[in-house]
């Protein structure tokens, strides 16, 4: 997810379009379980989160925003993906959950093996590679990091390194959350762990404060000469200008897929966010099928479910 104060959405309203609400009705109806996975798109980042507060409570610190919408469970979830030709679903821990990835941990069981997840751990806690190994035998494949407090030398801890250490021997990714000034620091680490999957959520956060700028672009690019480096193109939404079609994103997506290729970029909605009015998930997905005409259709099979398949619905081996 993308901070509120890069304002990231408007107060327009737009309904639904007639074969969401279908595939809403439908799916509220019959429930999601006994629903085959075929061999469609996965969204490689979505968030879900409960208005049980009792069951699913709050990180007692957590001192961030408040999130709409109330509610985003999986019905909601695949009342938006289904219609858009989706099957497979990466969940991400949502941060004001914290370290607790009890819901997200739930609906990956409930609905196996419709989704496969991203969770939040903590780096400074003892033990911090067996806590990873317990979360991978329960479906999680890669773990979300990002500066938070720490600053400049958040990757120097030495939690840090016993997770890219875990991810390199596993098969684990870093789904790290930064934005463009941190991306030095993960080139470091890259030269440290170069076996350790890494996975570059929402295209380093570039144009989030509306400019899209030539010397992030390139740094965020120069990460491919390690090859486990990965891009999420996602969070249209909130880059940019931050309007449907999302076509002022052309040079900047076309430059990371001239840099790693397609099969190191992933497609991500990152709903909910991406489905607040006036913005719709397939308007997100519409970018990478209809409209970046210098993709080929092999291209667009790595976008769209190759690349995130590989990395978070393999079968690490874990003893």
């Amino acid at each position: 997810m993308i901070k509120r104060d890069t304002d990231m959405r408007s107060q327009q309203i737009v309904s639904c379009s007639r074969r969401e609400l279908l595939a809403g009705i439908l799916i509220s109806a019959g429930g999601l379980a006994g629903m085959t996975v075929d061999n469609s798109y996965i969204d490689a980042h979505v968030h879900i989160w409960t208005p049980d507060t009792v069951r699913y409570p709050r990180a007692p610190h957590y001192s961030g925003p408040s999130y709409e919408p109330a509610s985003f469970q999986p019905e909601e979830l695949l009342s938006h993906a289904r219609p858009a030709g989706v099957g497979r679903i990466v969940l991400v821990q949502m941060s004001f959950y914290g370290t607790d990835n009890s819901y997200m941990l739930d609906a990956m069981a409930k609905y196996k093996p419709l989704f496969s997840g991203v969770a939040v751990v903590d780096h400074n806690a003892p033990g911090v590679e067996a806590e990873m190994l317990r979360l991978a035998r329960l479906g999680v494949r890669g773990f979300r990091i990002l500066p938070g407090a720490d600053g400049a030398g958040w990757l120097k801890k030495s939690g840090m390194s016993a997770m890219w250490r875990c991810g390199a021997e596993k098969g684990l990714a870093m789904s790290c959350l930064v934005n463009p000034e941190f991306l030095p620091s993960i080139d470091e680490m890259c030269q440290r762990f170069p076996d350790t999957p890494v996975v570059i959520d929402h295209l380093a956060r570039i144009g989030a404060d509306g400019p899209v700028r030539t010397q992030e672009v390139k740094a965020l690019c120069a990460l491919a000469r390690h090859k486990n480096v990965n891009v999420k193109v996602s969070a249209f939404y909130a880059l940019g200008k931050k309007q449907f079609p999302y076509t002022d994103l052309t040079d900047l997506i076309h430059a990371v897929y001239e840099s790693f290729g397609a099969q190191r970029l992933m497609w991500a909605s990152d709903s909910p966010f991406q489905v607040q009015p006036p913005y719709t998930y397939q308007g997100s997905i519409d970018l990478i099928r209809n409209r970046l005409h210098f993709f080929t259709d092999e291209d667009r099979k790595w976008l769209l479910s190759k690349t995130a398949e590989r990395l978070f619905f393999h079968s690490p081996t874990l003893e």
